[in-house]
């Protein structure tokens, strides 16, 4: 580093000086104590409820101690030795870093919550601006009734002390206890390096995420009651189920089957189920008409670009977090990994889209970007730099080619959220597998991954059908064909989202 100019000759001298203290200290042997040097530690010292106790004196006795341990072991040391070493430890040595791992999780958290504005923002700017207050509607429910859900049953359904079923279904139960409950180390060590309340809630956003990615597919012609109570079910029941074969230590996660932080358990889960509700309601109308395919253009081009880039934005957490504590290491390389996945899918979208569509299309980039995030989902902690262009790259392709083929198939997807989740979460998933892709001695076994992939998705997809298909024969899923035509801002809310003289009536 350059020395400014105008540094003093005295701030150059200290500035040596602490260099050369700090080298003198780093090779310098480690200090042996002798037994007669290390300091006494009584039983009441220890005994915090002893009315002698003085936290900083056993403290200052637990330093030394500690700092012996580190070299000689705890050979030759009494219980109340050892006791008071150990209690510095947890004060000193390893509360800090639990402190601010619980910190990044909290904070992760609520990037992954500001995810759920940029799914509104993308869902409202690729829809008709008739349709904009009934998106909005949908994506604040998700997330209130998602969080409430997965607080009385779900978290613990996919978390499970006690399976039902062995390995595959456990009952869920609510969210108990105080501020002290899980509140040290002994909650996770330092793999899972924070409070029960922390993990509680960084999970409970991924949860909501899974109803979100529905939302957008069904938009514009589904019926909204029927919608809140298929995603409450979906948060509620299905997603903590698959969750918990591979988070909750369920046969997937036997089976050595490997995602991060979830192309497989959130997107394509999410993704798959949407398919299954897509083929159940239908497409809009005036999609698909005898002389082809006609596009239905979004409202709000501006806001859709907001949303993507506020889903990268968060993204940043979503993986960022999925380390569960604060490792410096892995938690840079995780977020290097993610946004440089994320810029290859957007690039690679941009040129395949515009080689097969003839134009440059800032739909299919956003596409592009989230397909790339999607794709480095299940693996940003195991790909290698190289790997991470690759698989976010391979994913912006793919997801050209497959809301292509959607919409040849006549699957009706506004948003594109099929293709993004579902397509590319499964490619994320056996991205894990391709050893060339990951780093020596990471990864895990393709067939493993291509298996694991398959069941969350086959599970939601059947799911999904089930339930939607219910909904549809009982109560209906669909608005009536003049509401569709009016918009589901007037015909459901009552209210336009851009004022009355813009609204279709």
């Amino acid at each position: 580093m350059k020395i400014r100019s105008n540094t003093s000759l005295l701030a150059r001298f200290r500035t040596l000086l602490a260099g050369t203290l700090l080298l003198l200290a780093i090779l310098a042997p480690p200090t042996a104590f002798a037994e007669d040097e290390l300091p006494a530690v009584t039983a009441e010292m220890v005994d915090a409820e002893h009315d002698d106790y003085d936290e900083g004196a056993v403290d200052l006795a637990g330093m030394t101690l500690f700092k012996h341990i580190q070299f000689n072991g705890t050979e030759g040391l009494d219980e109340n030795q050892i006791a008071a070493a150990e209690g510095y430890a947890d004060r000193y040595e390893s509360m800090p870093f639990f402190g601010l791992s619980n910190l990044w999780i909290l904070l992760c958290a609520f990037l992954v919550f500001i995810m759920h504005l940029g799914f509104a923002c993308l869902e409202s700017g690729l829809t008709q601006k008739k349709n904009t207050v009934n998106i909005l509607f949908k994506n604040v429910f998700i997330i209130c009734s998602g969080l409430l859900l997965y607080a009385v049953w779900g978290f613990n359904a996919m978390y499970p002390g006690d399976w039902s079923i062995p390995n595959i279904f456990a009952l869920g139960s609510p969210i108990s206890g105080g501020p002290e409950a899980n509140a040290d180390m002994s909650y996770g060590g330092t793999g899972l390096c924070q409070t029960g309340w922390a993990d509680f809630i960084f999970q409970a956003m991924f949860a909501a995420t899974a109803a979100t990615i529905v939302s957008g597919a069904v938009a514009e012609r589904v019926k909204l009651s029927s919608f809140m109570i298929f995603a409450a079910i979906l948060v509620g029941v299905a997603y903590p189920i698959t969750g918990g074969w591979k988070w909750g230590g369920g046969w997937l996660d036997q089976m050595g089957f490997y995602d991060f932080a979830g192309s497989s358990v959130v997107h394509a889960f999410g993704g798959f189920a949407a398919l299954a509700c897509v083929i159940v309601l239908g497409p809009r109308k005036g999609k698909y008409t005898e002389k082809g395919i006609k596009p239905i253009l979004g409202g709000n081009m501006p806001l859709a670009a907001i949303g993507a880039i506020l889903l990268w934005f968060g993204w940043f957490g979503f993986n960022g977090g999925s380390v569960l504590s604060a490792d410096p290491g892995l938690i840079g390389y995780v977020i290097v990994t993610t946004a440089l996945a994320a810029a290859a899918g957007g690039i690679t979208t941009i040129a395949v889209a515009w080689f097969v569509t003839k134009k440059p299309d800032l739909s299919m980039a956003l596409n592009g970007i989230l397909a790339g995030l999607v794709g480095i989902t299940a693996g940003a902690d195991q790909m290698t730099i190289l790997g991470a262009v690759i698989a976010g790259g391979i994913g912006g392709a793919i997801v050209v080619f497959a809301i292509l083929f959607f919409d040849n198939l006549k699957i009706d997807d506004p948003v594109g959220a099929i293709s993004v989740h579902g397509v590319v979460g499964m490619w994320g998933t056996v991205a894990v597998g391709l050893p060339f892709l990951t780093m020596e001695g990471a990864g895990a076994p393709i067939l493993v991954q291509l298996i694991g992939t398959l069941a969350i998705s086959g599970f939601a997809f059947a799911f999904s059908l089930i339930i939607f298909g219910i909904l549809k024969a009982t109560i209906g899923v669909r608005v009536e064909e003049e509401e569709e035509v009016k918009g589901l801002d007037v015909a459901e809310h009552g209210i336009p989202a851009y004022g009355a003289e813009n609204a279709e009536m």
